[in-house]
């Protein structure tokens, strides 16, 4: 498998986990509680995870910068694409949920859509880098030798 078609696979994994959950709790009335916006960190972590322990068991691939890009690629396009739909659901679908964004303790303030786009912007990467930074702080000293099996 490609590093490319890796980081497609995961990084749709992400976004389907992330929208699927927004509409879970969009349909049990809990898209207001912004606590609940932490499980998005552990969709982040669980594509990456997946994308980098792919690219390391199926395609025997041991260098730590590659793996990383993998992991930080495979996280930033979901999060990209995740914030694309949210403007898209905002500004289409349902505008009044910008003030329930705004109320949010994570986001506070009067901010319009863009604001909110490049706030989740900067917290999406930030979370991507630290994510797969932090995975690959277990798979840096995985056994290489079993990998040529």
């Amino acid at each position: 498998m490609t590093s490319t078609k890796i980081i497609i696979k995961y990084a749709l994994l992400i976004i389907l986990l992330i929208g699927g959950f927004f509409f879970l709790c969009k349909l049990l009335g809990l898209e207001e509680n912004p606590y609940l916006r932490f499980l998005n960190l552990l969709f982040v972590i669980i594509g990456i995870r997946q994308a980098i322990k792919t690219s390391i068991f199926k395609n025997k691939e041991t260098n730590y910068a590659t793996n990383l890009g993998i992991g930080i690629q495979t996280s930033a396009i979901a999060v990209v694409v995740s914030i694309i739909g949210v403007a898209l659901y905002v500004h289409f679908i349902n505008p009044e949920f910008l003030a329930v964004m705004n109320s949010s303790f994570l986001i506070g303030g009067d901010l319009s859509l863009s604001e909110i786009v490049i706030t989740l912007l900067i917290e999406g990467m930030a979370s991507s880098v630290i994510g797969a930074f932090i995975i690959m702080q277990f798979y840096k000293n995985h056994d290489k030798e079993n990998l040529n099996e």
